[in-house]
């Protein structure tokens, strides 16, 4: 497991840089944490690790946004999933392998997730800009 522990939004999105840099191109990585925890700044430096040129923006309506770059980034909100017939009816299981993919609100689909997935918790702390990520699968 590796921790890291990020005083501002710039340090997240940094080391999701880093961090992005080093997938494969096939990897699913889910992201665990509630409102304002950091998923999706983590997103955006993950996309810039991959080459991604476009803004970055929360899924949340449109349940998942695509984004071109070294590998296909697919960053899916999975708030409002509640069974295995709504993540057939969004297409998840197709974009499986295709590229890299980035969960958020994982906890919901947990059941679905395979072994393999990256799992990545972040945690807020006392310090209002400081959050805590433990990082497992990798």
């Amino acid at each position: 497991m590796t921790e890291f522990i990020s005083h501002s939004v710039e340090e997240t999105e940094k080391f999701a840089e880093e961090f992005g840099k080093r997938l494969k191109g096939t990897e699913a990585i889910a992201l665990y944490g509630g409102l304002g925890a950091g998923k999706t700044a983590f997103t955006r430096g993950l996309a810039r690790g991959l080459d991604v040129e476009d803004n970055v923006s929360s899924p949340t309506f449109a349940i998942v946004n695509e984004y071109a770059g070294s590998v296909p980034l697919y960053h899916f909100d999975m708030y409002r999933i509640e069974s295995w017939n709504d993540l057939y009816s969004i297409g998840f299981f197709d974009y499986i392998g295709n590229g890299v993919i980035v969960i958020e609100w994982s906890e919901n689909i947990e059941g679905a997730l395979d072994d393999d997935v990256i799992k990545v918790v972040i945690k807020k702390t006392d310090n209002e800009n400081e959050r805590i990520f433990k990082i497992e699968g990798v």
